[in-house]
């Protein structure tokens, strides 16, 4: 469904990553795992089209996504949830949701059921919809990033670093409802340092160490991989 083969990406004279492949098929969630630095969010923002690919393919159900507008490729059903939430504190949460429905904004009865889905996978946001986003916790701030990226109606949801800076028990709510995204039919592709969490609820896994990806296999294969354990899980 989604593919990146032999993916390239150049920072000046560094280079990001270095002939990265790997794919998530229709219904999987698949995880990304790594180290701050290691490429997970160059694999995400080049695949999302914010930056330029210096080599390689990347296809979404066979049409290419390289050269495409980051609006473009939203617009086929890839969306991201980038890491830190940018969300535009002094604005509503509702409208922080909005800005993610942007690019169908001519289908307005089709955005009303996307937020009512939204708001009913997150309660608390329905609650605090006329909130500055700003107001909210950290947990809730994610949610709201989450839910503006499900208002883009993503077929491929990329997923990045949504645990950060949470509390464990907030963490362990963040991963449900991405278990529950997935379940309801959408790819999606989960960049985590929290291992143990994020291979919990996955098919399969990646693991990528200086732009590169270094060792793939179904969930289980990497939780019980003692070279990982000690790396990324610990024990």
């Amino acid at each position: 469904m989604l593919s990146l083969e032999n993916v390239s990406l150049h920072y000046g004279s560094f280079r990001a990553l270095d002939g990265v492949s790997l794919n998530a098929k229709e219904g999987e969630l698949v995880v990304l795992l790594g180290a701050n630095g290691a490429g997970k969010s160059s694999i995400f923002l080049t695949t999302s089209g914010l930056h330029k690919a210096a080599g390689g393919s990347i296809r979404f159900k066979n049409q290419e996504l390289v050269g495409m507008k980051p609006s473009q490729i939203v617009g086929t059903g890839v969306v991201q949830c980038p890491e830190g939430r940018k969300l535009f504190p002094g604005m509503s949460v509702l409208k922080n949701l909005m800005l993610g429905a942007y690019v169908h904004r001519g289908d307005k009865a089709g955005n009303r059921r996307a937020l009512e889905e939204v708001l009913s996978l997150f309660p608390i946001l329905n609650e605090r919809k006329d909130q500055p986003a700003g107001s909210l916790s950290g947990g809730q701030q994610q949610m709201v990033a989450i839910g503006r990226a499900l208002m883009g109606r993503p077929k491929a949801l990329l997923l990045d670093e949504p645990s950060l800076g949470l509390a464990p028990l907030i963490v362990k709510q963040v991963f449900e409802v991405i278990q529950k995204i997935n379940r309801a039919g959408t790819t999606v592709l989960l960049a985590e340092q929290n291992a143990f969490a994020a291979l919990k609820i996955a098919h399969r896994a990646y693991v990528i160490e200086s732009g590169r990806i270094v060792l793939e296999g179904d969930r289980d294969s990497l939780l019980n991989n003692e070279a990982v354990r000690k790396a990324y899980i610990g024990g």
